[in-house]
């Protein structure tokens, strides 16, 4: 069987009967819903849960740094490239803010 995967951008579109199934349940008052086929959590398992952790996709690349960048981003030992990334994506966070 051949993995399929897709982002945002390339999911199939809804198809109309999906749409209105969509709108239909949106409409519908939480009280209406049938949940009777999932069991509710116990305080236990509530306890334990985690949120879900986001693991983003990793795209190699050629990137040209500075020497001395690249020197202080070693002498941290093995994970420079790890701690590169935390690093631009502080940034980005930053000026997405």
């Amino acid at each position: 069987m051949k993995r399929v995967e897709y982002t945002r951008d390339t999911l199939p579109p809804l198809t109309t009967e999906q749409q209105e199934t969509l709108k239909r349940l949106a409409a519908m008052p939480d009280n209406e819903i049938n949940t009777s086929d999932i069991p509710e959590m116990t305080a236990a398992q509530l306890v334990k849960m985690q949120p879900a952790h986001y693991r983003p996709l990793k795209k190699q690349i050629t990137a040209r740094l500075d020497a001395d960048v690249l020197v202080w981003l070693k002498t941290g030992g093995k994970g420079y490239q790890s701690r590169m990334n935390a690093i631009l994506r502080q940034a980005m966070l930053n000026a997405m803010s």
